[in-house]
C-alpha cells in the first residue's frame, strides 16, 4: 500500500491530506494519480479558491518508501522510470495549476516531500519541522524538481550544501532563505495556510491565475516576451468583468465582491 491522498472542503480552500501513516506519508504511485485528478476537478470548480496540501498525523512527508524502492532494483529500469514519471506529473500540475497551492508543513519534510512543497506557491511550516534532501544519504539524485527549485531560489553554494550534504534544516533557517513563506508555532501550519487561503480566496481568480503564469514564464523568457506576456495578460484582465468590480469598489472604499 503506498497510501492515499484525503480531499475535504474548508470554504473556498481544498485540502489534500497525504495519508500514509505506516511510511511517514512517503509518496508513491497512487497518490500522484489522486493529486493529479484532484488538481483537474479543482480547476474546474469555480467554488475552489485555492488548494492545501498537507500531511497527516503531524508530518508533512517523508519523502519515497525506501522498501518500494529496494523492491524496485530488482525490476526493469523502466519500472522506476515510470513511477518518477507520476511523480513529475504532479509537480508539473501544481506548478501550472491556475490557482494558488500552498504547503502547509508539519514534521518531517524529506526527499521528494521537500520537493513537492518547493513546487508550490507558498509555503506555510511549523518552527519545529524539519527539512532535509534525503537522497544524498541513500547513494541517490533528487526528483521532483527539487534542484529546478532550489538553483533557482537560493545562490549555488546555498542549494548545493542543501543537495550534497543531506542536512536536516529547520523552518526558520529556510524563512530567512527565502523558501518558507511563514513560520508558525507547532501543530498550526495548517490553520495558517487557511488563513492564506482565505485571503488569497478574496483575491480575483483571473489575476491570481495570471499572475501565476507570468511568474512561471520569467523565469526562462527574455525581458521583450515577458513584457509582451504581461501587456496581453493586463489588457485581457482588464476587460474581465472582475477589473470593473475591483476598480468600483476601491473608488467606493468598500469590498471588492469577484467571481
Amino acid at each position: 500500500m503506498t497510501g492515499t491522498l484525503q480531499p475535504h472542503s474548508h470554504g473556498s480552500t481544498l485540502v489534500l491530506t497525504i495519508h500514509n501513516p505506516e511510511h511517514r506519508n512517503a509518496l508513491g504511485p497512487e497518490i500522484y494519480v489522486a493529486g493529479i485528478e484532484a488538481l483537474i476537478a479543482a480547476e474546474r470548480n469555480a467554488d475552489v479558491r485555492c488548494v492545501v496540501i498537507t500531511g497527516s498525523g503531524g508530518t508533512f512527508c517523508a519523502g519515497g518508501n525506501l522498501q518500494r524502492l529496494l523492491a524496485n532494483r530488482e525490476q526493469p529500469p523502466e519500472v522506476q522510470a515510470d513511477s518518477i514519471e507520476a511523480l513529475h506529473s504532479w509537480i508539473e500540475a501544481v506548478r501550472s495549476f491556475p490557482k494558488p497551492v500552498i504547503a502547509a508543513v508539519e514534521g518531517a519534510c524529506a526527499g521528494a516531500g521537500f520537493s513537492l512543497a518547493l513546487a508550490c506557491d507558498l509555503l506555510v511550516a511549523a518552527r519545529d519541522a524539519v527539512f532535509v534532501m534525503a537522497y544524498v544519504n541513500v547513494a541517490l539524485s533528487p526528483d521532483g524538481g527539487a534542484t529546478w527549485s532550489l538553483m533557482r531560489q537560493l545562490p549555488r553554494a546555498t542549494a548545493m550544501q542543501l543537495l550534497m550534504l543531506g542536512e536536516r534544516t529547520g523552518a526558520e533557517r529556510l524563512h530567512q532563505l527565502g523558501l518558507v513563506t511563514a513560520v508558525t508555532p507547532p501543530g498550526e501550519a495548517l490553520a495558517e495556510a487557511l488563513r492564506l487561503g482565505e485571503r488569497l480566496g478574496s483575491k480575483a481568480p483571473n489575476a491570481l491565475a495570471s499572475i501565476k503564469a507570468l511568474a512561471n514564464e520569467a523565469l526562462t523568457q527574455s525581458l521583450p516576451a515577458q513584457l509582451r506576456d504581461e501587456r496581453d495578460h493586463f489588457v485581457r484582465n482588464l476587460h474581465h468583468p472582475n477589473a470593473g468590480e475591483g476598480i468600483r469598489a476601491f473608488l467606493d472604499k468598500r469590498p471588492a465582491h469577484y467571481r
